[in-house]
């Protein structure tokens, strides 16, 4: 049997800048049943939020789940430090 022995190698977490990242949201109002209308998902912010203050200004509902999606990478760390 063969032994492999691997030593700690620190990595930092980063967004991946080469995916784009999606935001949406889904209305939730409602009582024992939630409205359930969905945004559609887009590379931005602003498109959402404004999907959302049309909906409540049509419907009167004001609460939502929204949710943002993104791509992240593990780099590890350069230690500096003798050889």
């Amino acid at each position: 049997m063969t032994r492999r022995v691997f030593r700690y190698v620190p990595f930092s977490i980063e967004q991946d800048a080469t995916a784009v990242p999606e935001y949406e949201a889904r209305c939730v109002s409602g009582g024992e049943i939630e409205c359930g209308v969905e945004s559609g998902a887009y590379n931005d912010p602003g498109p959402v939020e404004e999907w959302q203050r049309r909906h409540t200004q049509e419907t009167g509902h004001r609460r939502y789940s929204r949710n943002f999606g993104d791509y992240a990478v593990l780099r590890p760390l350069v230690c500096g430090g003798a050889s």
